[in-house]
C-alpha cells in the first residue's frame, strides 16, 4: 500500500515527534522504536504511524534501518573528513557544524611494542604513552580512537587534560605540530566490545584508520589507530590536481 501523508491523527503524531526533539527528549541517533512499539506508543494505528512518519522521513529527521536492530532513529548526520586529516577531531567536527565530546577510556604508560617501534622509529621497548578515547558528535558515539606518542616528547603528557585536542596540547605545551600525515583506511567489524562503545551491533562494518602523524622535523610523534562508526562518517582525498575523490563511508553489512 502507498504510503501518504495521513490526516489530522497522523499530524498530531508528527507534532508530537518534532516536540520530543525541540525538548530534547529524542537526540541525533535515538531510537523511537519498531512500527509496531510506536503504535503503541502513540495509540494509533501501523497505518496511520506510516502517514505520520513519511514526512519526517522525506525531510531527513527519521531514518528508518532494518535488521535484527533495526527501528526508526532520529538520523545523525554524517561526519566529512579528510585523508591523511591533520586537524584534531574536535576542530574538525566544529568546522563541519557539529557539536563535539571526548570520554577518555584509558590511559597507559609502557615498553613500545615491535609495531609501535616500528612505526614511531624508536628502540624496541622505548616507553610510550597510550590514549584511548571514545569520540562525540551531536551527542552520538562517532569513534574509538587510540594513540601512541613517545613518552619522551611529553614527559607529563598523562598528567594534563586529554579530553580536549591532543595536537592543540603537543603544539602549546611540548612545541610538536603536526606538519605531515599517512593513514591506511580499510574496512573492519566491529568486536562487542566496540560495538558496545559505539552504540552499534556486534559485527557492523568499522572504517579503521591507521595514522602516523610527523612534525616539521620528520620526527613521527603519534602512532593511531581510529575506528570510525561507517553509518556516520564519509571520507574525501583531494589529488594534486584538484580532483576530489568522495568515498561514502556507509557499506553493507557482513554476511
Amino acid at each position: 500500500m502507498e504510503e501518504t501523508v495521513g490526516g489530522a491523527v497522523a499530524e498530531d503524531v508528527r507534532r508530537r515527534i518534532l516536540s520530543m526533539l525541540s525538548s530534547g527528549a529524542l537526540r541525533p541517533g535515538s531510537r523511537l522504536g519498531t512500527e509496531r512499539e510506536m503504535a503503541a506508543r502513540f495509540d494509533v494505528s501501523r497505518a496511520t504511524l506510516r502517514s505520520a512518519l513519511l514526512p519526517l522521513s522525506q525531510a531527513g529527521v527519521l531514518e528508518r534501518r532494518t535488521g535484527r536492530a533495526g527501528g526508526t532513529f532520529v538520523r545523525a548526520d554524517i561526519v566529512q573528513r579528510h585523508a591523511a586529516e591533520q586537524a584534531g577531531l574536535p576542530a574538525l567536527l566544529h568546522s563541519g557544524g557539529h557539536s563535539s565530546h571526548t570520554k577518555v577510556l584509558a590511559t597507559d604508560s609502557r615498553p613500545a611494542t615491535v609495531a609501535e617501534s616500528v612505526a614511531l622509529a624508536i628502540p624496541d621497548g622505548e616507553p610510550v604513552v597510550v590514549i584511548r578515547r571514545l569520540r562525540y558528535a551531536d551527542g552520538v558515539p562517532l569513534s574509538v580512537d587510540q594513540s601512541c606518542f613517545v613518552a619522551a616528547h611529553a614527559v607529563d603528557l598523562l598528567e594534563q587534560p586529554l579530553g580536549g585536542s591532543l595536537y592543540e596540547l603537543f603544539r602549546t605545551r611540548y612545541g610538536l605540530a603536526p606538519a605531515s600525515t599517512t593513514e591506511t583506511i580499510e574496512v573492519v567489524s566491529a568486536s562487542p566490545r566496540e560495538a558496545q562503545c559505539l552504540d552499534i551491533g556486534s559485527r557492523k562494518p568499522l572504517l579503521a584508520i591507521t595514522r602516523v602523524t610527523r612534525a616539521t622535523s620528520g620526527v613521527p610523534f603519534e602512532y593511531a589507530y581510529d575506528l570510525f562508526r561507517a553509518d556516520r562518517v564519509r571520507l574525501t582525498a583531494t589529488s594534486s590536481t584538484g580532483l576530489t575523490l568522495a568515498c561514502a563511508a556507509a557499506v553493507p553489512d557482513p554476511a
